[in-house]
């Protein structure tokens, strides 16, 4: 094996985490697959919300760019993992809902969104796959390594985070035609449509699997050079879905509200990125002088 296929080796992790091989070159292939998928969503604005090909494209590049990137930092098996349960666990929590209103309300797919396994679009349980790897390692990097309450703690920002990315989510769905409510109220104030069952269940199903996935797949260092692809995803998803809803499609309380419900994750998390930035930055000074 050439030095430059070599895993790198992370040391330098925090207390609680495994170590971690990081696969340079996996992890090149998830940051492009991520980028593929960021100039896809760019083009949403100018379809009205986004045509089936492109949300098709955007899903399945980022399920790809999560699954890939939990390769390249925690190994294929847990990437596996990664793909199996949190795809099962929605798949099998929208195919419970759309039969029985429970854990979301009463909603129904409108058969837009492609082919559906057990009355689900495909698309839904890989956007599952797609955002709980991002939630998850934003959560893991807010809460730390250490703690008494650290597993809870974890899960309880992993599923905010993830149920927060739906307040932007359901609304552009449901003007997109791809499901309906059929008691869309109440609801959260500014977020027409879309009834307050809806964020509960999302909640719960949330909460519920970040608590398994963090069980589940070895703890990596909180370091931009192993999670940025997922910390980038899940910062380019929180900015990106604030002006998208407040410029372009026609939903500028739907921008204010998800803005404050994500940014409780997605502030932090820039305050994260920006002290590890300078921290590597001094450090690189001290070692030049």
């Amino acid at each position: 094996m050439s030095a430059r296929s070599t895993p790198e080796v992370r040391r330098d992790r925090p207390v609680g985490a495994d170590p971690v091989r990081v696969r340079p070159r996996t992890r090149a292939v998830a940051a492009a697959l991520a980028g593929a998928a960021v100039l896809v969503q760019m083009a949403f604005p100018f379809t009205d919300g986004g045509t089936l090909a492109l949300t098709a494209a955007s899903v399945l590049l980022l399920a790809a760019a999560a699954v890939t990137h939990a390769a390249s930092v925690a190994g294929p098996l847990p990437a596996a993992v990664l793909l199996v349960v949190a795809g099962g666990v929605g798949l099998v929590a929208e195919a419970v809902g759309v039969r029985t209103g429970f854990p979301f309300g009463d909603y129904a797919y409108t058969g837009t969104l492609g082919l559906e396994v057990l009355g689900v679009p495909a698309l839904v349980p890989l956007a599952w796959v797609m955002m709980t790897w991002p939630a998850l390692l934003v959560a893991r990097r807010l809460i730390g390594a250490a703690g008494r309450h650290r597993r809870l703690a974890t899960a309880l920002v992993g599923a905010w985070a993830l149920t927060a990315w739906d307040v932007f989510l359901d609304p552009q769905m449901v003007d997109q035609g791809h499901w309906t409510w059929a008691h869309p109220t109440p609801g959260l104030p500014g977020v027409d449509g879309i009834p307050l069952t809806n964020f509960a269940g999302w909640l719960v199903v949330s909460l519920v699997l970040v608590a398994a996935m963090d069980r589940l797949l070895p703890r990596t260092a909180s370091d931009l050079r192993v999670d940025g692809v997922a910390v980038g995803v899940y910062l380019w998803t929180f900015f990106s879905s604030v002006l998208a809803h407040a410029a372009f499609f026609g939903r500028p309380p739907v921008a204010l509200v998800g803005a404050v419900a994500m940014g409780v994750v997605a502030v932090p998390l820039v305050r994260h990125v920006v002290r590890e930035v300078r921290e590597v930055r001094a450090r690189r000074g001290v070692h030049r002088g």
